[in-house]
C-alpha cells in the first residue's frame, strides 16, 4: 500500500503510512507564476494499492487535490482509497433558491468519479455521506482521540456549543469519564446573548467546549466569557477542524486557557492526530 499525501495534509499522511505500514510516495506540488497547481507523484503505483490524503479546503486544496487523483488513476493502481480529512462545503449541505448548487454534494461527485473508497472525519451533516452513492464511504469519528487527550487534561465536564451538538459531547465525556453538557442561548436584548450550561454547576472545575468545527471563535469565545463568569477554574476550546477564520485564534486564546485541535487542518493548535482512528476504518474496510 502506497500513501500519496497532499500538501494541506502532509502530517497526517506522515503518521497515516506509519499505522498502515505502508510506503510514503513522494509528491511535489507547487504553483506556477500565475498561481496555478502542478502536482507530480513520482513513484510507479501501477498494481498497487493507493490511499490519496488531502483535505478539500480552501479551494485551492480541492484542486491540488482533483489533480492528484487524476494523476494517481492514470498509473492504474489496483484501487484508490480517498482520505479528506475535513470536507470542505459539507456546512452548504441544501438548496434554499432556485439555481444554486447543493456544494457538498457537487465536491462528493467529483470526488467519487475518481475514487474506489472514501473517508472522510466528523462530516458536519450527516446527510453528505449519502451523496458518495457509487462507492463505499464513511464518516470516521475523532471523538475517542479527543476524549483521550482531554481525560489526559484533567477535563471534568464537556459542553457543547448548542443542544445539536450535544450527543457528540456525550461521546467525548463518555472517554474522560466525565459529565457532559450544553449551552443554551439566551438572547436578552437586541444585541446581548447570554450563554450558560443547562443545568451543572461551573464553580471550580475545568471544562472543554468541543465542537466539530470553529470558525470564527465568536459562540465559543462569548461562552467562555459566560463560564468565566459561573466560576470555570479554566476552559479549553477543543474542535475537531480548526478553520480559524479571520483573527479566530487571537480571539480564542483571549477567551480560554487552552486551545486545540485535531489534524485535519494542520495548523499551531493541531495537538491530537485522527490518523489511527482512519487507519483503522481502512482496515476494516
Amino acid at each position: 500500500m502506497h500513501v500519496v499525501g497532499g500538501s494541506a495534509s502532509r502530517t497526517l499522511a506522515g503518521e497515516l503510512t506509519k499505522s498502515l505500514e505502508a510506503v510514503a510516495s513522494s509528491v511535489e506540488v507547487t504553483r506556477f507564476p500565475d498561481d496555478e497547481c502542478y502536482v507530480r507523484v513520482d513513484d510507479n503505483l501501477d498494481g498497487e494499492e493507493v490511499v490519496v490524503v488531502q483535505t478539500a479546503w480552501p479551494d485551492t486544496n480541492i484542486i491540488e487535490l482533483m489533480l492528484l487523483l487524476d494523476a494517481v488513476r492514470e498509473m492504474n493502481p489496483s484501487s484508490i482509497t480517498t482520505v479528506v480529512p475535513y470536507l470542505g462545503y459539507a456546512r452548504q449541505d441544501k438548496k434554499f433558491k432556485d439555481g444554486e448548487p447543493v456544494s457538498a454534494r457537487a465536491l462528493a461527485r467529483i470526488i467519487q468519479s475518481q475514487s474506489d473508497k472514501f473517508f472522510t472525519v466528523d462530516v458536519h451533516a450527516a446527510s453528505v455521506m449519502s451523496w458518495f452513492d457509487r462507492i463505499p464511504a464513511k464518516n470516521v469519528s475523532a471523538h475517542s482521540e479527543i476524549g483521550r487527550f482531554l481525560k489526559g487534561r484533567g477535563v471534568e465536564l464537556v459542553l457543547s456549543p448548542d443542544e445539536g451538538r450535544w450527543e457528540n459531547a456525550k461521546e467525548v465525556a463518555d472517554v474522560v469519564g466525565c459529565q457532559a453538557d450544553f449551552l443554551v442561548k439566551e438572547r436578552l436584548d437586541g444585541e446581548t446573548v447570554r450563554m450558560t450550561p443547562k443545568s451543572l454547576d461551573i464553580a471550580g472545575i475545568k471544562v472543554a467546549i468541543v465542537d466539530d468545527i470553529i470558525s470564527t471563535g465568536g459562540t465559543i469565545a462569548k461562552a467562555s466569557e459566560q463560564l468565566r463568569g459561573g466560576g470555570a477554574a479554566s476552559i479549553i476550546a477543543m474542535c475537531t477542524h480548526g478553520v480559524y477564520a479571520g483573527n479566530a485564534i487571537p480571539r480564542l486564546k483571549d477567551a480560554c486557557d487552552e486551545v486545540h485541535s485535531t489534524d485535519t487542518i494542520e495548523n499551531p493548535t493541531s495537538s491530537v492526530s485522527v490518523a489511527q482512528e482512519v487507519a483503522n476504518a481502512i482496515r476494516n474496510g
